[in-house]
């Protein structure tokens, strides 16, 4: 047996590893790369067909692999962890050490150690080349990055080691003190000589069980998985092993849910940021206060998902719940959308609301490379009868560029567009807006649905009552309200600039977007609009 910081441990033998590699084979142009396993029994593989093919025959092999390990009792439980056969250099370097040196080192004073049960691992790299399927610790499983566990063995049984007396661990009697000195688990002898009056007699001790509470309690005690770790069984405190298998039950129920409930994950994930902080804490592993961190953000992405999506509705409903709304745009992307529009008012090259329309439109197809996809059939859309006249217009200013002439875009089909360019928005100038492709895509849809709304087209509404109706949804609240609360509604002259309009035009364009049930009221007293957006309409909302 082997001593280490006290604790007596019976020998072992050492845990298995079997790695599958894939290297170049030959000249680069050949394109063949060459498979090899380390088990002595598998020769060398070859295939001409490139890395895809060799990932698709290394995989292969490790379920092969995997299949043998399984079917022969998986991984043993008295065999000593591999990764510390190797110095425990598969660990994650602690980033506030920087990366481990060339060859591993033994980790450093206050790492995680060895301890866990025994558990079968995989391990796949990155970049598709290596494979290892290794017997490891539950510890050194979960502090290695993109280890997988496949199956744990049982704690091995601790057994009295052969050829040991156990009758030498009894003590023996001292004579002449007429006391017989016992363990619980011995009846005492009598000594020769020793007195047997009841004063002088030994003691009845009590027979005690086979194993101590302390080690009966730790065979006892729960284990679980949480983001692809083990639960160490031996974690201190208690309360934190009980927290981080009670957490990994509830996600793996959660994803077996047939609806999702935001407002639960978000929960879950704060306690799962809490309690792999404390863990960090303990065990000193930078990779768990990485893991922290994630947790925190998918925490707050998940808040803001939903209440994006739960937005209350236009009046309460008689037993005092909201129905949630499930919004075009998150409050992000309303942000962004807010930016787009008062870009436009700024910079397009002619002030009449037809043309300001069709800037705005344009810019956003071309919002991120400054070149975009437009059909006649867009432009008919939001101009019926004049976007030939304000698409010429906008060439003339130089503020777009065709391929080809005013009539050939007109022409044009869905299944044929024509590339615009917008040279103001092209990657060489100062780019105007920092958002991505799919936010580009976002609000870009969302204000097609609102130009395109069916009974705003039915009412013939001019660009001016359709620019109104893109400024309205986007400066709502949560209840469809225009404008922030603390304001009263939106700024009259505001709203008036972006429409190209008079101010006291406004309200006449505001009743024909009530009568196409876009707004359920409007009033224009004093120097605010105030108004309310449809139910069926509240999903466009912008969520100020």
């Amino acid at each position: 047996m082997a001593v280490e910081d006290g604790t007596w441990q019976e020998d072992r033998v050492a845990g298995r590893v079997w790695t599958v590699r894939l290297d170049p084979y030959g000249s680069p142009s050949a394109g063949t790369v060459r498979l090899s396993c380390s088990r002595p029994a598998c020769p060398d593989q070859r295939f001409p067909g490139g890395a895809a093919a060799g990932r698709k025959a290394a995989v292969e092999h490790v379920n092969l692999h995997l299949a043998h390990i399984r079917a022969g009792g998986g991984p043993r439980g008295e065999a000593w962890c591999a990764c510390r056969t190797a110095d425990c250099a598969w660990h994650t370097p602690d980033p506030a050490t920087g990366p481990r040196p060339r060859g591993g080192t033994r980790p450093a004073a206050g790492s995680a150690r060895c301890g866990g049960p025994m558990a079968l691992t995989v391990y796949a790299d990155r970049a598709g080349r290596l494979w290892r399927i290794a017997e490891m610790c539950a510890r050194c499983a979960a502090a290695t990055p993109e280890c997988r566990v496949l199956d744990t063995a049982a704690p091995p049984a601790r057994t009295t080691p052969a050829g040991t007396d156990q009758a030498a661990h009894t003590p023996a009697a001292t004579p002449g003190n007429g006391v017989a000195a016992v363990f619980s688990d011995h009846a005492p002898s009598p000594v020769t000589g020793a007195s047997s009056s009841p004063a002088t007699a030994p003691a009845s001790v009590p027979r005690t069980r086979a194993a101590s509470p302390a080690k009966a309690s730790r065979r006892a005690k729960r284990w679980g998985k949480i983001a692809q770790r083990i639960v160490p069984p031996d974690l201190e405190p208690d309360v934190l092993r009980l927290e981080l298998i009670e957490l990994g039950d509830a996600f793996r129920a959660y994803q077996q849910c047939t609806e999702p409930d935001l407002a639960l994950l978000a929960e879950l994930h704060e306690r799962k940021a809490r309690a792999f902080r404390l863990w960090a804490d303990v065990s000193g592993d930078g990779s768990l206060r990485h893991e922290a961190h994630r947790a925190e953000k998918a925490a707050q992405t998940t808040r803001e998902m939903h209440a994006n999506r739960g937005g209350p509705p236009i009046g309460d409903t008689p037993d005092g719940n909201m129905p949630a709304v499930e919004r075009l745009l998150t409050r992000q992307q309303a942000v962004h959308a807010r930016t787009v529009l008062d870009y436009v008012r700024a910079h397009a090259p002619h002030p009449e609301p037809e043309a300001r329309l069709a800037v705005l439109m344009i810019t956003l197809r071309s919002a991120r490379a400054g070149t975009g996809n437009v059909t006649g059939q867009d432009l008919t859309g939001w101009l019926p009868d004049d976007a030939e006249r304000v698409l010429q217009q906008l060439v003339d200013a130089d503020w777009l560029r065709l391929p080809g002439t005013v009539a050939e875009v007109m022409a044009s089909r869905p299944e044929d567009p024509v590339a615009v360019t917008v040279p103001a928005l092209l990657p060489e100038r100062p780019r105007p807006f920092a958002f991505g492709k799919t936010t580009r895509a976002r609000i870009s849809g969302w204000a097609q649905k609102v130009v395109g709304d069916r009974k705003i087209r039915k009412k013939k509404a001019t660009a001016a009552a359709r620019l109104l109706a893109l400024y309205a949804a986007a400066h709502t609240r949560p209840d469809g309200r225009l404008g922030r609360a603390e304001d009263g509604g939106l700024l009259l002259d505001q709203a008036a600039a972006f429409c190209a309009l008079p101010p006291d035009q406004v309200v006449e364009h505001a009743e024909l977007l009530v009568a196409a049930d876009w707004l359920a009221e409007a009033d224009t007293a004093g120097d605010r609009l105030r108004g309310q957006l449809t139910e069926r309409v509240l999903p466009l909302g912008g969520l100020l």
